[in-house]
């Protein structure tokens, strides 16, 4: 399995379709996230997001199209191994972990891309590794606490946690905040502000429905809608007024207030402005 060299994309998908049922999910996305670049995916219900980044974390395959994960051409390589270089982390993981399994153990198992601990064999190096990873996200303490105790927000932090651990090349978090509250997702973006700014990050893909939930330091944006690409580039660029407001079919101004981007309807209408 070949390394990809510090100037080529970690991602990298062209012509991307995905039919489910005779229903078009996904309809020629082009997508590419090069080394030191943090990613958000935005969109509506429905939009395709979630299965994109199930295709670029490698557990669904398109229907029609390319994909590359860190230099590697899915169909020509073992997927098996190769995911194990991709962290990947989703609200909906939580049910498929069992409760009484301990945090640590949720986060050493990421190692063999699994669910269970007596699927494989691990070693003292593992279980350090895995307390490094929640050191990482600032709750090491958690280590010996069973996964289902902890708050949601905790075992959020613990889902990132498990994708680090491995010192992936990619790094795609889909919906991370989807079940928590309001102080449980500010600690999460929070954490995820801190992450955006270390050196050794791999590059970042976050998928949510809320600007409110893009942390300080992405530093792009990808925009699907009708299951398409909308817009995508530079964050500065992609996330306008216009381009959201088009993107979820209503009147909405963006705006930034301390690094943090809020958006409101401009009116009860229920429509949006002409596309300029």
């Amino acid at each position: 399995m070949t390394e990809p060299s510090a100037t080529d994309p970690v991602l990298a998908l062209s012509g991307v379709h995905r039919t489910t049922d005779g229903i078009e999910i996904l309809r020629g996305i082009d997508w590419r996230i090069e080394p030191g670049q943090h990613w958000v995916v935005l969109g509506p219900n429905g939009c395709g997001k979630t299965t994109l980044v199930r295709i670029a974390s490698l557990w669904l395959h398109p229907s029609k199209g390319e994909v590359e994960v860190l230099g590697e051409r899915l169909g020509r390589t073992d997927v098996r191994r190769l995911r194990e270089r991709v962290g990947f982390a989703s609200a909906s993981m939580v049910d498929l972990l069992r409760g009484d399994l301990l945090v640590r153990d949720v986060v050493m198992t990421a190692r063999n891309a699994a669910l269970e601990p007596w699927w494989h064999t691990y070693d003292a190096k593992d279980r350090e590794s895995a307390e490094r990873a929640l050191a990482r996200v600032g709750i090491e303490q958690l280590a010996d606490r069973r996964f289902g105790a902890c708050s949601s927000g905790e075992r959020q932090r613990v889902l990132v946690a498990r994708a680090l651990s491995t010192d992936p090349g990619l790094v795609l978090l889909d919906e991370p905040t989807a079940a928590l509250d309001l102080a449980g997702r500010e600690q999460f973006v929070r954490m995820l502000t801190e992450l955006a700014g270390e050196p050794d990050t791999p590059p970042i893909a976050l998928v949510t429905h809320h600007v409110e939930e893009i942390p300080t330091g992405f530093t792009h944006a990808l925009l699907v809608k009708d299951a398409r690409t909308l817009a995508q580039g530079p964050i500065d660029d992609v996330l306008t007024s216009a381009s959201l407001s088009e993107c979820f079919g209503i009147s909405l101004t963006l705006d930034r207030a301390r690094g943090r981007y809020v958006a409101w309807a401009d009116d009860s209408t229920g429509t949006a402005p002409p596309s300029t």
